[in-house]
């Protein structure tokens, strides 16, 4: 019978690998909880209605991307293709934008879900971390999201990423602006598909990858030329305070990003050592999408980091994460009454916060040294028939080669003084 293999697309994440995912998680994590934001955890799946409405119908990722199935019930799922809509939903439906304080600020870490053609830094099951703030319209929450993403980039080590920025507008302007970009649209050579996609959503082309495509753009209206004035102050604004906290960031007058529900500011961070799929993350403001998904108004901005493209993003600046081993005491025991009384110890350290592993399945001391080897671990701890009789324990510092004999009540005491 054959094996079974992990989905197309997808991968696995193992040890010990799976230690740089989990470092790169928690450091875009960390400066979010320092600054007032809560964790939230919506579910793999939501309604099919409400990424329709929410992302846009136009988009790629409702039209192709969204792994949709029906229930035995006759619902309509999907399972997610980004997490901004279903947080929107769950602060809507918990009535957290009633609690009194404004703005609602969450920010979560989980699995998206893409029906796209895999290539390296792009799979169909990707995790992201991601941050929102919900119901407040001020360029200072724009600010401050950006600034809190390149901290968190910084504190990795990270250097060779650039942030794009943006504004798109808003219902004012943004409707001149769009029809002014279909008139030019209308006068290119494009297939059908993508003159359709200029009827629906003419900012979509705009990021459109293929060369034909680009080429023909150039000459396109800007639309930085269209901004109405509130908008442009308010851009301003955000280009400041970011600017003064010590932030880099490249104007990109083209930047739209793929989903509809953008407004005004928009930004994107990308690494120029990851070849053609250079974005690891990026966002917006989105004023307009709690109106869309039945709600009422509440003005919001976010961002979602990729955390694989984060991990490629360091192997290509060479980064190695200074990841402390996972195990710090290793325990041999050779016999019986040694198993039952080393194990005893190792249980003993656990409890007092050492981490501590032990040699399972009666391996002898050659091999049993060469697991504890493996393991990392700073100490290892033998107990043989010899020291039994003598009621100590041999701690070896692994890193040394240095050898002591420890009286058996005493191991924990001493290891947690030389771990500190």
């Amino acid at each position: 019978m054959s094996t079974f293999k992990a989905p197309k697309g997808t991968y696995d994440l193992l040890p010990p690998d799976s230690a740089k995912f989990l470092a790169v998680r928690e450091a875009i994590a960390a400066p979010l909880r320092n600054s007032g934001y809560g964790y939230i955890e919506t579910p793999g799946f939501e309604n099919v209605e409400l990424f329709a409405r929410g992302v846009g119908e136009s988009t790629d990722i409702v039209t192709k991307e969204m792994y949709v199935f029906e229930t035995k019930g006759g619902d309509r799922l999907a399972l997610r293709p980004e997490t901004t809509a279903p947080v929107l939903r769950a602060v809507l439906e918990a009535n957290l934008h009633k609690a009194g304080n404004l703005p609602v600020k969450v920010w979560y870490s989980g699995s998206q879900y893409r029906y796209e053609r895999p290539q390296k830094g792009r799979y169909r099951h990707f995790s992201q971390v991601g941050a929102e703030a919900i119901g407040a319209e001020d360029p200072a929450l724009d600010a401050e999201l950006i600034i809190l993403a390149d901290q968190s980039y910084r504190a990795l080590g990270l250097q060779n990423f650039r942030i794009l920025l943006n504004s798109l507008g808003d219902q004012e302007c943004r409707p001149v602006y769009r029809t002014a970009l279909q008139d030019f649209l209308r006068g290119l050579d494009l297939d059908e598909e993508t003159l359709r996609r200029a009827e629906i959503n003419p900012l979509r082309v705009l990021d459109d990858k293929r060369p034909d495509v680009q080429k023909q753009l150039t000459g396109a209206p800007l639309l930085r030329d269209y901004l109405c004035d509130a908008c442009k102050a308010y851009h301003e604004e955000v280009r400041e305070l970011i600017t003064a906290a010590g932030v880099v960031f490249e104007d990109d007058p083209k930047l739209v990003r793929g989903l509809d529900y953008y407004t005004r500011t928009t930004f994107e961070f990308v690494h120029d050592g990851l070849g053609s799929q250079s974005a690891v993350g990026g966002g917006g403001r989105y004023d307009g999408l709690s109106e869309m998904i039945g709600g009422p108004s509440l003005p919001s901005v976010g961002w979602a980091l990729g955390v694989d493209r984060t991990v490629l993003a360091l192997e290509a600046e060479g980064i190695e994460l200074d990841i402390p081993s996972a195990t710090s005491v290793y325990a041999v025991p050779l016999g019986e009454e040694a198993r039952r009384i080393l194990f005893a110890k190792v249980t003993e350290l656990r409890k007092n916060g050492v981490a501590a592993d032990f040699s399972y399945g009666g391996k002898g001391l050659k091999a049993a040294m060469k697991a504890a080897n493996r393991s990392g671990a700073r100490y290892a701890l033998v107990l043989g028939e010899r020291d039994l009789a003598d009621g100590v324990v041999q701690l070896k510092d692994m890193e040394s080669g240095e050898q002591s004999a420890i009286g058996v009540n005493e191991i924990v005491a001493e290891l947690e003084s030389r771990l500190g």
